[in-house]
């Protein structure tokens, strides 16, 4: 079973790949880092935040915005 800091861990180096591969990404339409989103879901207090991918003419992930969802 995977712990929380693993989870985080695994979040973290998956966005570091794709920024390096050019993927933008964001929180709520603002450009963030990998770790500002790591930090971000650490911190939650109450909700959860969904991946919104945005895919180019070729099907590649272009950009990933997470939004954080309101109760």
């Amino acid at each position: 079973m995977i712990n929380e800091n693993d989870r985080y861990m695994k979040l973290f180096a998956e966005l570091e790949q794709l920024e390096e591969k050019g993927v933008q990404i964001g929180m709520d339409g603002t450009p963030a880092s990998p770790q500002q989103v790591v930090n971000a879901h650490m911190v939650k207090e109450e909700g959860a935040y969904m991946r919104d991918y945005v895919i180019n003419k070729d099907g590649n992930i272009e950009k990933i915005d997470f939004t954080k969802l309101k109760h």
